[in-house]
């Protein structure tokens, strides 16, 4: 009999609990005598009399293999079955001539051996024995001629048997060889096959085998004893003692392959008091013990919206390095068009799956070390809106390189290097920024709901009101807290765009910033810590990896550190409390950047949406008009854009910052004489400039030599 044990459970008068089946059922109390009939009894599933009680309490598992769940565990599980055998057929393929020359001497020592075994029959050995017998009776007693007759009997039956033994053998070598030569040349191969194939079986040995055994160099081969092994190097499972190995975790799915690598999901077991975070944490350690580096693998906790709990760990392990692949080209270079309120393309993660970045509502920090591909990484979200003619772009380059010169064409506002007047405009963009989102707010909280249901800007809105997202560009930020002295004003700069990217999002603002190692000096924590969307690229330690990801990001697994100097376009993405991948960015070349700047000009233009410094621009209005202007005018304009005169030195130190390459070598005369062949005539070669004189050049006269459009 089941023991039954009652007890009341969530409130009901009585619960009958099955301590051997694990289920229980609500059995309601007792009605008085008056309402019986209308109580409908409630039947339990688990009874004795029930015939169907065990089918009914079969625990939902999964009918297919963990192989063969998905389309794309099926695939990937094909793919490496595909790819195992391709390499046995290159590994024995190539020794086919070895596997020929070993045949031969196998099929060899095998006729040897059925020559042999053969013998005593064609020579008639059992006939021999007896006429040996027959003459050692003979030499005993050589007087008996019966027993004489009887040895040559013997000896003729012996001679006759031999004759006929060897005479078939003969023959039926003979017609063999006949046969063979007399048939096609396919029909001989298969007859030689059917020789030598039984021959060479028959010259098998233990210590001679005719196929080499080759193992496919797997960088990985996992199995649920290798990830026990590691979890307890790792301290996340306890040992056991004598023969007991100790408690192990319950894989869920896998180990299974998985696109180039192999994919498992576990429960830690009960009892040891570890948790998914603790796994986590450990990535390095069971990296190790796995054989393979930290970057190969990918771990990510199960949360209960997948079905999973707070023991339950994702692990995903590659072959090799998955970062190391060209990158993919952006699908935004070829696209005519784009809608910021879709996500953005950015890249794909270690099991190439395609990771979209959603901006509308967010502010974005990008950090690392120089030379990893961070300014192309946060080129290509600015990228995204150049193709919509509804952003409006500000952007501030405090390197002032050649990155975003051609954003010129687009941006309301562009301020480039972090010199005095570069400041300066920097300082009045961001009162400018601050102005146009308290007139947004105020305009939105006048709109009636039907209009403006939750406060913040629909399709609508920013077409009827004119009322564009602002992307807001800020490229190596730390050279503008390095350049402001004054700590009043630098501490007013860091307040007014951490107002931006904090209340910006809701009037349509985008904040996209870019720094290097963001210390509390270079980027304060009051404004790092209020940014939703961060990627980093590589960085020393796992300190500087956390002042860009978040406080904490490293320790579950969101480490920039572990990459490493290959690992160029590759950056660590958070897009929440809990959200991070590692992921390769597509790739958007200066070149296709600069033609999508071309293109997003002409779409405003086309929107009535062309404005500010961009609507001013001579430089691109006299390409439009089919003029090309010489690189040195183009490229002097941009060194005084927030200048209206600047003397000779300090512009020739902007163009090397500009172009060191082009300009690193000029001076005072090659300026003015390339100036001149470029058609520029100076009204004065002295300028005054805060009461200093000195030898220099008027803005308005570089612009005088760009013939503007009628």
């Amino acid at each position: 009999m089941t023991e039954l044990l009652e007890r009341p459970v969530n409130g009901h008068p009585i619960v009958k609990v099955n301590l051997l089946k694990p289920q229980y059922t609500v059995v309601p109390e007792q009605p008085a005598a008056d309402d019986r009939q209308s109580v409908p009894v409630v039947e339990a599933v688990d009874r004795d009399d029930n015939p169907l009680a065990d089918w009914l309490t079969v625990p939902d598992v999964p009918v297919l293999p963990a192989w063969a769940r998905t389309p794309a565990v099926f695939k990937a599980n094909t793919t490496a079955l595909a790819r195992l055998c391709w390499w046995h057929t290159r590994f024995h393929g190539i020794r086919v001539p070895k596997y020929a020359v070993k045949t031969v001497w196998l099929a060899s020592r095998g006729f040897f051996r059925a020559s042999v075994g053969l013998w005593p029959t064609l020579s008639a050995q059992d006939h021999t024995a007896a006429v040996k017998a027959l003459k050692a009776q003979t030499k005993l007693k050589p007087e008996d001629v019966d027993l004489a007759t009887r040895l040559q009997m013997a000896h003729a039956e012996r001679t006759k048997t031999r004759r006929w033994r060897f005479g078939a053998a003969a023959a039926g070598v003979a017609a063999a060889a006949l046969g063979v030569y007399l048939a096609p040349p396919l029909l001989q191969t298969g007859l030689a096959g059917a020789v030598v194939t039984p021959l060479a079986y028959l010259g098998r040995g233990e210590a001679t085998q005719l196929l080499d055994h080759g193992t496919p160099p797997l960088r990985v081969d996992m199995s649920a004893q290798q990830l026990n092994d590691a979890l307890r190097a790792s301290g996340l499972l306890k040992s056991g003692k004598g023969d007991d190995e100790g408690p192990k975790v319950s894989c869920i799915m896998g180990p299974v392959r998985d696109g180039r690598g192999w994919a498992v999901v576990f429960d830690l077991p009960k009892g040891g008091g570890k948790t998914a975070a603790d796994v986590l944490a450990k990535r390095t350690t069971i990296a190790a013990e796995l054989g393979v580096d930290e970057i190969q693998v990918v771990m990510s906790r199960v949360r209960a919206a997948q079905g999973g709990n707070a023991s339950r760990v994702s692990m995903w392990v590659a072959d090799d390095d998955p970062y190391l692949a060209d990158p993919v080209p952006s699908a935004l270079a070829k696209m005519e068009r784009f809608s910021i309120w879709d996500p953005i393309p950015f890249g794909q993660d270690a099991r190439g799956n395609r990771v979209a970045v959603p901006v509308v509502w967010q502010s974005m920090f990008f950090g690392g070390l120089p030379r990893r591909g961070k300014t192309f990484t946060q080129r290509l979200m600015t990228a995204a809106g150049l193709l919509d003619p509804y952003v409006r772009h500000y952007v501030a380059d405090f390197k002032g390189g050649q990155d975003w010169m051609q954003m010129r064409q687009v941006a309301h506002r562009l301020v480039l290097g972090a010199e005095d007047d570069a400041i300066e405009a920097f300082i009045a963009m961001l009162d400018e920024l601050l102005r146009e989102m308290e007139r947004r707010f105020a305009i939105l909280r006048e709109l009636p709901t039907s209009i403006c249901p939750e406060g913040k800007l629909t399709p609508e809105i920013v077409e009827r009101y004119n009322m564009p997202f602002v992307f807001f560009t800020v490229d190596e930020l730390q050279e503008c807290f390095i350049a402001i002295s004054d700590e009043k004003v630098r501490k007013q700069v860091i307040d007014d765009m951490a107002r931006i990217a904090r209340r910006g999002p809701a009037a349509g603002f985008i904040s996209n910033y870019a720094s290097q190692r963001p210390d509390a000096e270079s980027v304060p924590t009051k404004l790092r810590e209020i940014i939703t969307v961060r990627a980093c690229t590589q960085v020393t330690d796992q300190t500087s990896s956390d002042m860009v990801l978040g406080k904490g990001k490293a320790s579950m697994g969101a480490d920039a550190s572990v990459l490493s100097e290959d690992h160029k376009g590759v950056v660590v993405l958070v897009t929440g409390p809990a959200s991070f991948a590692t992921v390769k960015n597509d790739l958007l070349t200066t070149a296709e950047f600069n033609a999508l700047c071309a293109k997003g000009r002409t779409l405003r233009k086309e929107a009535g949406q062309l404005t500010g410094d961009a609507a001013g621009d001579v430089v691109a209005e006299a390409g439009e008009q089919g003029y090309r202007v010489p690189a040195v005018v183009s490229d002097v304009l941009e060194a005084m854009q927030h200048s209206p005169r600047m003397f000779t030195r300090d512009l020739l130190q902007r163009l090397v910052n500009l172009d060191e390459d082009t300009y690193g070598d000029w001076d005072a005369e090659k300026l003015a004489k390339e100036l001149e062949l470029a058609g520029v005539k100076r009204t004065s070669k002295q300028v005054k400039i805060n009461g200093e004189n000195g030898a220099g050049y008027q803005r308005r006269d570089i612009e005088g030599s760009i013939p503007f459009p009628q």
